[in-house]
């Protein structure tokens, strides 16, 4: 077994997991197998919990894992699905020796961050790449080299060294070229100052990964390869792309993987790339472009919604068009009212991502009414199927004041409401209905053209369902439930008849996009925002 640890300096943010995600591509493009990790120092046991603000989306793996969104990155760029053992945090490391202890496996010995704290962390990297049954695998510390959380797990990884042989641990250190106002010179220091702290906890990178914006000259590479203790085919250059997928062919023709083959003595066989280059070009050369309109709360933050935002651009790619998100915020819709035609009207699609929290859900509630009257094509999204189903017993249903019970818990018509086996729950970390289920298509549907199978699998994450006692008159007026779970209690999807496209799911299908496999929701919903386009040039 092999082992490469990925840490980063500099700042937070630098693109770890991008860089970890792209090397396992280009391995397992040569026939090797590779599993891969992200390691959290946060104290927090799982991300669930956290603000999008604060730390961006909370991805969810078939498991139900609530995780950081890096592993989305890996599960897109490398097409594996990963699960709960592949991303760990401080908090789920001292939960679990705190346990033991009290549960006594530490009888006579005074409990410490060395050797029980990083014990616990090699084990758990030991028990993922025991299960894989990898080859490699590729760790990414989260944090900046030089954070105090971030220690115990430096020690541990630096131990892994001396466990398991130098020859079988790689380091990568992923750093960055400063430019300085207003001159524009590229500056080593903050690198070289990177490094310097990982010598001092005893880790000496084996390759560093410089990102920059522009070439490295060759001179300033000797200086970085010089003052680092590599020699200068170990300085990978990584320049800033427009596209996330451009990453992993820059680094391969950088050299990245091929020093990594050489240094665990494995054949550089010529990696199968073809599809991944065919890729980008259909990236850089779209034929076309749609706008659609996503009605969100946490739009000031990148990130909160990356899942989404690559999952639409991945049904851009299978409808060969560029997709340019509109950033709607829900309480502008909410103040504009009846002028909110002006906001919406040159979309040529809206979505309603999930979310919680009563800010903004009656922009989105009005946002969904304007793509139910106007025959704009609609995607709805965990919360976006709860606010359709709201909008619909309003204004169709004539139930008014209808509500989730998650805004108004005096609602007279509580259309959506607590699940079941959610009450009574007193605490909030992973203790939604997460992680894969499996979902009954009706035929003769929109979503049964979609997925053109009976049965699919998707990821929840979520507290609240469809009421059941409204589904009589949900149906009644002309909502499709056209997918349930198969006791047929929960509503998985609705639909609209005489609609070009409005659909909308309990469940969350951007978690299982990929860019060579776009998920045929949002295939079809760009396809549907491609053809609104035409109709109205037309």
């Amino acid at each position: 077994m092999k082992y490469i640890f990925v840490t980063g300096g500099v700042v937070s943010g630098i693109g770890k997991g991008t860089a970890a995600a792209s090397l396992a591509l280009l391995l397992k493009a040569r026939g090797l197998k590779v599993a891969i990790l992200k390691i959290d120092p946060y104290l927090n046991v799982d991300a669930g919990t956290m603000n999008p603000f604060q730390h961006g989306e909370v991805f969810v793996t078939d498991d139900g894992a609530e995780t950081d969104l890096d592993l989305g990155h890996y599960e897109r760029i490398v097409d594996e699905n990963l699960t709960r053992l592949s991303n760990f945090t401080t908090g789920g490391i001292y939960g679990a020796v705190i346990e033991k202890e009290r549960k006594g496996e530490y009888l006579g010995h005074t409990v410490q961050v060395i050797p029980h704290i990083t014990s616990e962390i090699k084990r758990r990297i030991r028990e993922l790449s025991r299960k894989t049954k990898a080859q490699i695998l590729i760790t990414e510390l989260g944090g900046t080299v030089g954070d105090i959380e971030g220690l115990p797990f430096l020690e541990a990884i630096r131990q892994m060294s001396l466990d398991e042989g130098k020859q079988n641990v790689m380091y990568i250190h992923v750093t960055m070229i400063a430019y300085i106002y207003p001159s524009d010179e590229a500056k080593t220091k903050p690198t070289q100052q990177s490094v310097s702290i990982l010598r001092s906890i005893g880790i000496q990178p084996d390759i560093l990964i410089c990102r920059c914006k522009r070439p490295i000259a060759k001179g300033l590479k000797e200086k970085i390869a010089l003052f680092t203790n590599l020699s200068q085919n170990q300085v990978i250059e990584a320049l800033d792309c427009d596209s996330i997928y451009e990453i992993p062919i820059n680094l391969e023709k950088n050299g990245l993987a091929k020093q990594v083959v050489k240094y665990f003595k494995f054949s550089n066989k010529k990696p199968r790339l073809s599809h991944w280059k065919n890729l980008i070009h259909t990236i850089k050369n779209p034929k076309g472009k749609v706008t659609i309109g996503m009605v969100g709360k946490y739009l000031e933050h990148p990130d909160a919604y990356i899942s989404v935002v690559e999952a639409l651009k991945h049904g851009g790619l299978a409808n060969n068009v560029a997709v340019k998100i509109q950033p709607i915020e829900p309480n502008d819709l909410q103040k504009n009212g009846a002028n909110s035609k002006k906001i919406l009207d040159d979309v040529c699609g809206i979505l309603v991502p999930g979310g919680f929290g009563s800010r903004g859900i009656e922009g989105k509630i009005q946002a969904i009414s304007f793509a139910r009257r106007n025959k704009i094509p609609f995607l709805g999204l965990c919360l976006g199927l709860q606010l359709a189903v709201v909008e619909f017993a309003r204004n169709v249903c004539n139930l008014k004041n209808a509500n989730s019970t998650e805004f108004d818990p005096k609602t007279p018509y509580p259309v959506i409401d607590i699940l079941d086996s959610q009450k009574g729950i007193d605490r909030m970390g992973g203790t939604m209905r997460l992680g894969a289920y499996p979902c009954k298509i009706a035929p003769k549907t929109l979503a049964r053209q979609i997925y053109k199978t009976e049965t699919i699998y998707e990821r929840h994450r979520h507290r609240y369902e469809v009421n059941p006692n409204f589904h009589g008159i949900l149906r009644k007026n002309g909502l499709i439930l056209s997918g349930l779970s198969p006791d047929k209690k929960l509503v998985e999807i609705v639909e609209l008849k005489n609609h070009p496209y409005f659909i909308a799911t309990q469940f969350h299908p951007e978690f299982k996009s990929r860019p060579n496999q776009p998920h045929p929701i949002f295939e079809t919903f760009i396809r549907a925002a491609k053809n609104a386009i035409r109709q109205h040039s037309s």
